[in-house]
């Protein structure tokens, strides 16, 4: 009747431990737990969303148009484009827009290539070095898009300038 009373309480208090770990196992998840999602928070704005877009259709003469490398330029992924003096073209966080062009170097007596363009959801730099002068300028560079927020997109370009 000892031994029976020794394994009864020995069972008792297993049994006890385990629901005790149980409960306060760090891992386990309440259904009222919330998860704060890491890609937007106060502390770091959302990033800039750069898309690909066709060539734009009211681009009728003399233009510059970039894609993010060699590979997309071939291709015709194209991540900006202008006029060459007036409107810039974009798909930015899913919306084409066009903007007006602030300032652009003179690229056929520079061989740095600069643009600003900026509207009130967007300033847009584009900086350049002309790579190949032949029929169009090659260029190589940087693209760097800055929101209202605080968010900076900075990519590398590829592209051509010419008429």
């Amino acid at each position: 009747m000892k031994y029976l009373i020794i394994l009864f309480s020995a069972f008792m208090l297993i049994a006890c431990k385990k629901e005790k770990e149980t409960v306060t196992n760090p891992t386990d998840k309440d259904s009222v737990h919330i998860i704060q999602d890491s890609a937007k928070t106060d502390s770091q704005p959302a990033s800039i969303l750069v898309d690909v877009f066709p060539f734009p259709k009211e681009i009728k003469e003399c233009s510059c148009y970039f894609a993010r490398n060699k590979a997309d330029f071939e291709n015709e992924k194209y991540i900006y484009a202008d006029d060459a003096g007036k409107t810039a073209y974009m798909k930015l966080d899913g919306k084409r827009i066009a903007m007006n062009l602030i300032s652009s170097s003179d690229m056929e007596v520079d061989e740095e290539l600069t643009k600003e363009i900026e509207n009130e959801n967007y300033k847009i730099s584009v900086k350049g070095k002309k790579i190949k002068h032949e029929e169009v300028l090659l260029f190589e560079g940087t693209l760097t898009i800055e929101k209202p927020d605080g968010s900076i997109t900075t990519m590398p370009i590829y592209g051509e300038c010419g008429c």
